[in-house]
């Protein structure tokens, strides 16, 4: 029996097997670059690479921004793959640059075989000239005026009296004592303090503070002045 034979045999039944799986993981890939390109209409060009062939490398392009075609070259970053396999798998969130001078941000993701080798490449280019406009117009919208940023004119919540008790036996607690205790002049800081962050706004405010601190309405007042 030549054993030779059967060597070559087993060696071709393996390439065979594993051109098989890699046809297997291109066609897994075509289906996710098909999927996220139908996503993102007008906005994302999702494209295959099959990197086994890098004259004829896009297997698939969902989305054309680009104005590439099926059976196009690779690209630099394909070829970059093609011969180290030890370039990173994935690269991601680079400035790119469609054809027609658009900014794109770009996504790499290199996809190995069993054998540790690049079959593929799924990349994904963001248009984002479609975006800056968008991005602009929301920044206007939420925007404040500056002369109002480090305090605000109000608050959007209902001061109760169970919130204000919190506050002033927290700020008696820091100086190691109960509302009551506070020195004349702790009370009045603590009054304008609480004025400043708009307790006073909600009713019956003052009579809380004054029965909290101990002292009249009438005291709240004046330490508020």
């Amino acid at each position: 029996m030549d054993h030779r034979v059967d060597a070559t045999s087993e060696d071709g039944a393996d390439e065979h097997l594993l051109r098989e799986a890699d046809e297997h993981l291109l066609r897994e890939a075509e289906k996710i670059a098909v999927a996220l390109g139908r996503m993102f209409p007008g906005l994302c060009e999702v494209v295959l690479h099959d990197l086994r062939d890098p004259e004829h490398a896009i297997r698939a392009i969902e989305n054309n921004l680009s104005g590439r075609q099926v059976g196009d070259s690779a690209t630099e970053l394909g070829l970059a793959r093609i011969a180290d396999p030890d370039y990173p798998g994935v690269v991601q969130n680079y400035p790119n640059r469609f054809p027609d001078g658009r900014p794109a941000k770009s996504t790499s993701i290199g996809i190995k075989n069993a054998a540790g080798e690049y079959v593929a490449a799924l990349c994904l280019n963001l248009d984002v000239s479609v975006l800056s406009p968008v991005t602009l117009a929301l920044s206007n919208l939420v925007a404040t005026d500056s002369e109002h940023r480090e305090r605000p004119l109000e608050t959007l919540r209902d001061r109760t009296a169970r919130e204000l008790r919190e506050v002033v036996e927290a700020r008696a607690a820091e100086r190691a004592a109960t509302p009551r205790s506070l020195s004349r002049e702790e009370k009045k800081a603590l009054v304008r303090q609480l004025q400043r962050d708009g307790y006073f706004d909600s009713r019956d405010a003052a009579q809380t503070i004054a029965d909290l601190l101990g002292v009249s309405r009438a005291t709240v007042y004046n330490y508020a002045k």
